[in-house]
């Protein structure tokens, strides 16, 4: 199917009807297409098979698949007009949905199943949307193609005759439709029994029902049921939710993914999916941050890789992030002052430690007094610093490199910032580069040195 949207200002109203003048005309792809979009959006390779017309709708339909990297299988078929609906909007309220179908129940080309077993054996999972146009009417002939070459199947299912769907791995119906098959549900524990009996019938080996705000339900033989809440801030549109649960699903399954797990990012997609206008993709960014985000607060001695998603997630929240660097071989009250001062410019402060061996190339081999875990263990331990991350190099340049800070900071015994390790990639990536001033008259060297004369 082909989305539509014209988008205008309602600025009178006439005789006839409100009237919206036209000044944005965008097209998305909808029904199969929609989920194949939002599944290769997750980078997995995907090939899409069915039926669109043979008209500019359908010329279209086409195009943007392939400009998503879709490999395309669409049969065009003449004198059948492409599934469109046009929505117009105004101030980002619909106001009017139009629908132009006719369905495709009596095509009789041979090619679509031709093009399935075609591309079966290369696939990891199969998708099959139905959306009660026809073009899955040979539905029991592609689930017993694809159970036959040991591929998972995955049904959004449309419709009350449910037993067309036998033998597949997993349906995903929401509540109306799960009701209109099952009976109506009064209560969870109706809805789970039902639910059993007909995973049971179907000979499935999941059942998974979303449930609007509620969630989402999934039944397994032999498993306990688990209920997953609503991960939804704000409901804008719930427009596509459907195709953002089973595309999340096959990517995840088809990634390896236990189908736990599958679920659970279906559920966190489907909640990021609602809050959008239309039919929208969720993207793997979006996901990671739903996944991570709320992790993103941990703090402490960390590893750079361990660091980068949280650091990701950090900034996705719109938070500012600071990094410095140093030996900080015994903690006194000038690096304090100073770490204070670095992290009041941001949201965020990272501190890069030299590991042992770099200290003593840089400082000799008396040094360090204090090893790096226990530097680290002592700088982790000030509010004022997020994460601390060691590094082995003689200076921090391709540290920094990776982790672009917003502002890179070093102390005042630096006269000019393109002396400061890294502040080159910094500067390219728009980004600040800071000579702190010196707060008291406090030397790790003197430190050591008044030890020694006690």
């Amino acid at each position: 199917m082909l989305n539509r949207y014209w988008h205008g200002g309602t600025s009178r109203i006439s005789s006839e009807a409100p009237v919206v003048l036209v000044d944005r005309i965008e097209e998305r792809l909808g029904g199969a297409a929609n989920v194949a979009l939002n599944i290769a959006t997750f980078g997995a390779r995907t090939g899409l098979i069915g039926y669109c017309g043979c008209d500019e709708a359908g010329r279209n339909l086409v195009a943007l698949l392939h400009e998503a990297g879709v490999d395309c299988a669409v049969e065009q078929i003449e004198g059948l007009p492409t599934i469109t609906k046009l929505r117009v909007l105004s101030r980002h309220q619909q106001l009017i949905r139009l629908d132009f179908e006719d369905r495709f129940h009596d095509v009789a080309s041979p090619r679509l199943l031709e093009n399935f077993a075609e591309r079966l054996p290369a696939a990891d999972v199969v998708v099959l949307s139905d959306y009660g146009k026809g073009t899955l009417d040979s539905v029991p002939e592609l689930i017993r193609l694809a159970s036959r070459a040991g591929k998972p199947v995955l049904v959004d299912p449309k419709g009350s005759d449910f037993d067309r769907y036998r033998g597949a791995t997993v349906i995903t119906p929401n509540r109306s439709e799960f009701e209109a098959v099952a009976g109506p549900c009064r209560d969870d524990d109706e809805l789970v029994d039902k639910g059993l009996i007909l995973l049971e019938k179907l000979e499935l080996s999941a059942l998974l029902i979303t449930r609007g705000e509620h969630g989402m339900t999934l039944l397994r033989r032999g498993e306990p049921h688990r209920h997953l809440p609503a991960h939804a801030k704000e409901v804008y549109d719930v427009t596509g939710a459907g195709d953002t649960v089973i595309s999340t699903l096959a990517a995840a399954l088809a990634a390896g993914a236990p189908l736990e797990d599958a679920t659970g990012l279906a559920n966190l997609a489907a909640g990021i999916a609602v809050g959008k206008l239309g039919t929208a993709t969720v993207t793997l960014e979006e996901l990671d941050h739903a996944l991570h985000g709320q992790r993103a607060h941990r703090r402490g001695a960390i590893g750079l890789d361990e660091l980068l998603p949280l650091l990701g997630a950090a900034r996705r929240n719109g938070e500012k992030i600071v990094v410095t660097n140093g030996c900080f071989d015994i903690l006194h009250p000038g690096h304090i002052q100073y770490l204070q001062q670095a992290r009041s410019l941001g949201d965020r402060l990272i501190v890069l430690v030299n590991s042992d061996a770099s200290v003593r190339r840089l400082k000799g081999n008396s040094r360090p007094v204090n090893p790096l875990e226990h530097r680290m263990t002592m700088l982790a331990a000030l509010e004022c610093v997020d994460w601390v991350v060691p590094f082995e190099e003689d200076t921090p340049r391709d540290v920094i490199g990776h982790l672009l800070p917003d502002i890179l900071v070093k102390g005042g015994d630096y006269k000019d910032i393109r002396e400061i390790a890294g502040h080159d990639h910094v500067l390219a990536n728009g980004g600040e580069v800071r000579i702190l001033d010196f707060l008291g008259d406090y030397s790790t060297t003197r430190i050591i040195q008044a030890i020694r004369n006690i």
